[in-house]
């Protein structure tokens, strides 16, 4: 599928091949220049959708809002214990 350049350097990536990579507007396109050809390498936008609840159905317990910043110290202490017994096991 020939395309001619555009007076600005643009050319059109032909709707099979759009289509094939399930691209869509708002993806970014990054150019690589191998050789005497251009590679073309595609990423979606970053999506602006909430994640709040995504693991909802994993979760073992819920934690209130206000004894989070006390969850997470707690998780971090028994993650430093359990990496300290590590290393004293390996010694």
């Amino acid at each position: 599928m020939p395309s001619v350049v555009g007076q600005k350097g643009q050319i059109v990536i032909e709707k099979p091949i759009r289509d094939a990579l399930h691209l869509e507007p708002g993806y970014l396109a990054i150019q690589r220049l191998v050789n005497d050809h251009v590679e073309l390498y595609f990423y979606p936008p970053e999506h602006e959708e909430s994640l709040r609840g995504v693991l909802a159905g994993q979760a073992k317990r819920s934690i209130p809002p206000e004894a989070w910043s006390e969850a997470v110290a707690a998780s971090w202490a028994g993650a430093a214990r359990s990496e300290g017994g590590a290393d004293e096991a390996a010694l």
